[in-house]
């Protein structure tokens, strides 16, 4: 991938999507989150989402919200249908998922990256968009680069180091140790 200077480059923070055309190239940082990617490879129309949890707990909130899987999929596909773009005609693209403290997820929240994948999964065959590409789950932060004008995405998963993130008292039975954690690059 070489650098172009009339690429425009978005960098999508969680709870936030992107639509646009071959000018654009779309980029995020993925732990437990989830981004769907779908692309018109004729229109070379492109969507990037970073939704956080895959619905909603309660119905306080008004309006659709990109934090949430199927509403982060309803805004991509309303878009991409206002720019003569039919969803069924894209390719899609998955990409986190990931345990980013294994061992100690909450197990009253059970795995939230695993759920995110799997509703990513049912809501594409839900709406009929084949899904060309997955790199879902695994532990680690994933770096996520979306070229609109090619349809290509990048996607580096950068593992945990588990020796650097053992807990700080090990051995010491039933006591809650901090993590002590490497800065990942």
């Amino acid at each position: 991938m070489t650098p172009h200077s009339d690429i425009i480059d978005i960098f999508l923070l969680p709870g936030e999507y992107f639509v646009g055309g071959p000018e654009y190239r779309i980029r995020t940082l993925l732990g437990s989150c989830v981004s769907m990617t779908l692309w018109h490879p004729g229109r070379r129309i492109g969507t990037m989402s970073h939704f956080l949890l895959s619905a909603r707990n309660s119905a306080g909130e008004d309006g659709l919200n990109s934090r949430y899987g199927e509403e982060a999929l309803t805004l991509m596909l309303a878009e991409l249908r206002a720019m003569a773009v039919d969803p069924a005609e894209c390719q899609a693209k998955i990409f986190g998922g990931s345990r980013m403290f294994p061992g100690l997820e909450d197990r009253k929240a059970g795995n939230i990256g695993r759920r995110n994948g799997e509703v990513a999964l049912r809501l594409l065959r839900a709406h009929g968009i084949p899904l060309v590409s997955e790199s879902l789950y695994g532990v680690g932060h994933r770096n996520i680069i979306f070229d609109v004008s090619s349809g290509h995405v990048w996607s580096r998963q950068a593992p945990l180091d588990e020796a650097a993130c053992a807990p700080a008292a090990a051995g010491a039975a039933n006591v809650k140790a901090p993590l002590r954690c490497a800065a990942l690059t």
